[in-house]
């Protein structure tokens, strides 16, 4: 069996897996459909609760978002809405819940380019905000790989074969969602490593980028597992590496960067919920415990899996964890190689 049908199985296997079993957090309870008044913050929400999400809607952080709004509002018995409010990478909605009323009723659904923007779009006071000070942690909801991935046209079988070709002087490019992103560092941060250099060519959100990779107007990119599923599936692409210290439950088959010799490199995707700073312990207490509980839901699961997304949870110290360890981690990276959104 050939490595990308060997792929392709193995995505549509964890997919199916991870939609019956519930993640390792959840096992030792079910998942019930509490009423509200179990839980701390009693009579919370009296009204509708608006998620941001500072993104355009239709790609995976506003799926997802509504996936939990959803769930999220059939357990609350209030609605739940969606705002998309998108622009400067992220931190127009971002800033706008920091200024929110910290009642519970506006919430942040974010992907973790939320803790670096403000780093590397070097904005106004007026116009950012404290990625570690401004909001409470609510809940770490997933974890995402990511991908680097060749097109077939540039032979490369593994990131061996592309460093090799690097160094040689092979002119080579690569993809990304954008100036800034996670997925920009973590490909700067190898170029720093492997002692090479491939030119970046930063796109306007994940699609075009892949778009791009899949049709070989650019031999690489850096994305995460969800849009180029179907292309490794078909052959189209290959992925050579994750970028996260683990390899993927979804991608169990691809190598880490770490194992392969770049101990030092991590720069994974995650997403999660933030609340203004002084939303009230007990609100986020009953949004925490509800949103757990979605998490272990089988069909939330599986929908997540389509997106690449492995669920996490836990309690929201968790979520203040991984942030606070993006920021100093990929702080201490943007700062040494001078990346920014411009």
């Amino acid at each position: 069996m050939n490595l990308y049908r060997r792929q392709g199985l193995t995505i549509a296997a964890a997919a199916m897996a991870a939609a019956v079993c519930a993640p390792a957090f959840a096992q030792d309870s079910p998942v019930r459909d509490s009423p509200v008044r179990d839980h701390p913050a009693g009579d919370f929400p009296a009204r509708p609760i608006t998620v941001v999400v500072a993104y355009p809607a239709g790609g995976d952080t506003d799926a997802m978002a509504r996936l939990f709004a959803e769930k999220l509002s059939a357990r609350l018995r209030q609605p739940v809405v969606v705002d998309n409010r998108p622009g400067a990478g992220g931190t127009v909605g971002n800033n706008f819940v920091a200024r929110a009323v910290p009642d519970g009723y506006t919430l942040l659904f974010t992907p973790n380019p939320f803790t670096i923007a403000p780093m590397v779009m070097r904005l106004p006071p007026t116009a950012t905000y404290d990625p570690l000070k401004g909001f409470v942690p609510v809940i770490q909801t997933a974890s995402q790989a990511v991908l680097l991935v060749a097109h077939p046209s540039t032979g490369f079988k593994s990131v061996a074969d592309m460093v090799s070709a690097a160094r040689a002087g092979k002119t080579l490019s690569y993809a990304s969602p954008g100036a800034g992103s996670p997925m920009h560092i973590g490909a700067e941060w190898l170029n720093r490593a492997a002692g090479m250099h491939i030119l970046h060519v930063p796109y306007r959100g994940v699609a075009p980028a892949v778009n791009d990779v899949a049709a070989g107007h650019v031999g690489l990119a850096y994305v995460t597992l969800g849009p180029v599923a179907q292309y490794i599936q078909a052959g189209k692409l290959q992925a050579l590496a994750v970028t996260d210290p683990q390899r993927s439950p979804l991608l169990p088959d691809v190598p880490s960067l770490a194992e392969l010799g770049y101990k030092d490199i991590a720069a994974g995707a995650w997403n999660g919920f933030f609340a203004p700073k002084g939303t009230p312990p007990a609100v986020v207490q009953t949004l925490n415990i509800h949103l757990n509980e979605i998490l272990r839901m089988p069909e939330v699961v599986s929908r997540m899996a389509a997106f690449g997304a492995v669920p996490v949870g836990g309690p929201p110290q968790a979520l203040a964890d991984v942030n606070t360890a993006d920021y100093e981690r990929l702080g201490k990276v943007i700062r040494a190689l001078g990346i920014t959104a411009q």
